[in-house]
């Protein structure tokens, strides 16, 4: 049968392959940006010595995120999910890689390392969110409930992010980190190939027909529809602020706080390979336990307590308990109630949000979360520097608390057990315009 739309149309129920690919995909995609996550830390801090430098660092590649994400949603729809997935991969790979060929010629300099992570970051989110927002359409021609593809979604780049962690502290310690992130370079190649022979023909991941010609006016209309709808539901705002805040201090720890620490006290990259992998691999299990039971027991709860669990204590024990076995375990039980967050954030989102919409109220959501994280590094290594290492986990984990407690303090977040995220207004949830400034003259 041709990959032509229609022909996939007539087995869009039963066809698992689609879901299968991407999950895939993704699991590769990410497997590698945990080897970046620990390579090129690393790397700063072996050729600089400097957490300040390695900060910086992390906020080259995380500000474009925010950037990308910001005015990326209406891109997505526009050229397809399928394109800007495999065009994100393979540039990303590209970018990745010029790093070590740079450093091997011996013309590498830390502006052009800044540059090209800043590129690899711009290009990051428009390509994982093209793959994220094509689970509903996929798990329903799958035949599976969004929860359970959600909870296999998340499983899969946990897994993959544990894998990545534990290979990439090892491989470090064997053949360095420009070598690794050679490695990397072959990982993103490796997820564009998949969805671009996976996803032909696939309606939900071709480009979407403009209700209006392209033009600046049509596009700054598209963009406010998904703020406007993400700003008027009061459970997807609240996510929004807290994950904010909590993203922020998580690329403190994992981009500054732990490298530092396993440099200095722990033994070196196989250690903080093995603290990333344990955590990546206790959030797999905590994924799949929530996909497996996590139906039953009332979301909030469960998000609450999670979170409770998985913030403050890797702070504590880091900063005041010696030893990597303390910190290990801790890791895992972390990384546990970790694992149960994103199936429940990505299910209630999915819930809310219309499909015609997703990509757009996607790209604002990964804006909103994302827009603390280039400072979350900044800021780990201005404290580092400033106050010690033992001073910045507590003042960081001190704020991480205090953030956790909102799901239990604040309303808004009691309409995540009723099943979909409850507007501000008592208008309608937004659908797409059919113009860019004024009202259609028809309903």
């Amino acid at each position: 049968m041709g990959s032509d739309g229609r022909g996939d149309r007539g087995g869009e129920r039963g066809g698992r392959r689609p879901l299968l690919l991407v999950l895939a995909a993704n699991t590769v995609s990410i497997a590698g940006n945990s080897l970046t996550l620990i390579a090129v830390p690393w790397f700063v801090l072996e050729t600089t010595g400097s957490a300040a430098k390695a900060g910086f660092v992390s906020f080259c590649a995380t500000l474009p995120v925010v950037v990308s994400a910001v005015v990326g949603g209406p891109v997505i729809d526009r050229i397809g999910r399928r394109r800007v997935s495999v065009a994100s991969d393979s540039l990303c790979g590209v970018a990745v890689a010029a790093i070590p060929v740079l450093h091997f010629a011996g013309l590498l300099r830390f502006w052009q390392l800044c540059a090209l992570m800043a590129f690899s970051g711009l290009l990051h989110a428009p390509g994982e969110t093209a793959r994220q927002v094509l689970v509903p359409s996929l798990a329903e021609r799958a035949g599976t409930t969004l929860s359970r593809a959600a909870s296999f979604y998340d499983g899969a780049s946990r897994g993959a992010r544990m894998l990545g962690a534990a290979l990439g502290g090892l491989l470090i310690a064997l053949l360095g980190p420009p070598s690794v992130l050679l490695l990397d370079a072959a990982t993103f190649a490796a997820s564009a190939l998949l969805i671009m022979a996976g996803l032909r023909g696939l309606p939900a991941a071709a480009p979407r027909r403009p209700v209006v010609p392209v033009s600046a006016r049509a596009y700054r209309a598209e963009l406010r529809e998904g703020y406007r709808f993400l700003l008027r539901h009061r459970l997807l705002l609240a996510i929004v602020l807290m994950v904010m805040v909590t993203n922020g201090l998580d690329q403190g720890l994992s981009s500054v706080l732990l490298p530092v620490h396993a440099e200095r006290h722990l033994g070196g990259s196989v250690q903080l390979g093995l603290l990333t992998a344990l955590f990546g691999g206790g959030a797999l299990a905590g994924a799949l336990l929530y996909g497996a039971v996590g139906d039953r027991f009332p979301r909030r709860t469960v998000f609450a307590v999670s979170f409770l669990l998985c913030g403050l204590p890797r702070f504590l024990v880091a900063a005041c308990v010696p030893g990597v076995s303390p910190l290990a375990v801790t890791m895992a039980v972390s990384g546990l109630a970790a694992g149960v967050l994103n199936p429940i954030l990505t299910t209630v989102t999915y819930e809310a949000v219309p499909d015609e919409l997703r990509s757009r109220v996607s790209g604002a959501l990964t804006a909103g979360v994302w827009v603390v994280m280039p400072l979350g590094g900044l800021a780990a290594g201005g404290l580092v520097e400033g106050v010690g290492l033992t001073a910045a986990f507590l003042v960081t984990g001190g704020a991480y608390f205090l953030t956790t407690l909102s799901p239990l303090v604040f309303p808004a977040w009691r309409g995540m057990d009723e099943g979909a995220a409850v507007p501000l207004s008592s208008a309608e949830p937004i659908r797409p315009t059919a113009a860019p400034a004024e009202p259609s003259p028809h309903p």
